[in-house]
């Protein structure tokens, strides 16, 4: 395997595109099927934001996040979120502690939180209180104990995963948190041929085994060369005309939007937009980002941002229907 280079060094899109391959066909190994979904969640990865898979139990999210970290080579931590889970479980906690001489003091244990990928599994089923534990490291990259404020180290982000909300036992996530994730991506149920192959790698003698492609000094280079990347005024005015009709109170907002939204995206969801659309034209090899980049990444970066109003849920109206009408609507140049 390449050595990967330094956090300083600047790739080309050549070898961007090749990383990429490398670790998704890695994954493929043992994840069947399921490409759109490993695709969003390497752009959440290579952006260094975070990733939200939503679907039924047993559709692979958490084995797909425990490979990605083995295929990243990257210290892992899994913490498994139930009703009694609390606060400090997750970011740990200050322990009295004597020393050598008799004297006791506090030092810090630091909990699970402290690792490079973080899989918070079933993460909807903890109350909102142990929830908003992972705001600051969300966003700050730091975790708060006692007045006291520690650096997580890079590369760092959270890949959740979520039960359905119509499952019994399950509490909404807080707004502010979803808003902190970079895309939401649904997980759909496989393919009857899809299924076959499942069976064929789960129910043999042998193990599906992958390798390492890449570490976090390369998923951090390949950050940097994102945020690189060079965007057209007119595609960010498109992403940002976008984000803006998905307001209710919006001139521009269909009538969809009108009639069944109750908020609409936050500004993040313009950068969401934006970071998607510079990664998924790296992927293909561009080092110019196309209105298509950002069209296939909008539903992913807004369906968790769209909150529907009473008249939307009770008629069964779903983000991704308003997603796709604000795409027909709203003109890629005005």
């Amino acid at each position: 395997m390449t050595t990967a280079p330094s956090s300083s060094t600047t790739l080309s899109v050549d070898e961007f595109r090749d990383t990429a391959e490398r670790i998704v066909n890695e994954v493929s190994r043992v994840i069947v099927g399921q490409e759109d979904v490993i695709r969003h969640v390497l752009i959440c990865v290579i952006a260094g934001r975070h990733a939200l898979l939503e679907g039924v139990p047993g559709l692979g999210k958490t084995m797909l996040i425990r490979t990605l970290a083995e295929v990243l080579d990257l210290k892992f931590s899994r913490i498994q979120f139930t009703p009694d889970l609390m606060p400090a479980d997750i970011t740990g906690t200050d322990i009295m502690q004597e020393r050598e001489d008799g004297r006791r003091e506090f030092v810090f244990q630091a909990g699970p939180i402290f690792a490079n990928l973080i899989l918070a599994d079933e993460i909807n089923r903890a109350t909102p209180k142990t929830q908003s534990a992972l705001l600051e490291a969300m966003q700050e990259k730091s975790v708060t104990v006692s007045n006291r404020t520690y650096r997580l180290e890079p590369p760092f982000f959270v890949l959740a995963t979520q039960n359905p909300l119509e499952m019994e036992g399950t509490y909404p996530l807080p707004e502010a948190q979803l808003d902190r994730f970079l895309f939401k991506v649904d997980v759909p149920f496989p393919s009857a041929g899809e299924l076959v192959t499942i069976l064929d790698r789960t129910t043999g003698a042998e193990e599906p085994m992958v390798h390492k492609a890449a570490d976090g000094a390369r998923i951090i280079a390949m950050g940097q060369l994102a945020l690189q990347t060079p965007i057209d005024s007119r595609l960010s005015d498109y992403a940002a005309r976008l984000v803006v009709a998905t307001h209710p109170e919006s001139p521009t907002a269909p009538e969809i939007v009108r009639r069944y939204v109750r908020y609409g995206a936050s500004p993040r969801g313009a950068q969401a937009l934006i970071l998607g659309g510079k990664i998924t034209a790296l992927l293909s090899g561009r080092y110019n980002v196309a209105y298509e980049d950002i069209r296939a990444v909008a539903p992913a970066a807004l369906r968790h941002r769209l909150l529907l109003n009473f008249e939307g849920l009770a008629e069964g109206i779903r983000p991704d229907t308003v997603i796709a009408e604000l795409l027909e609507s709203v003109p890629r140049e005005t």
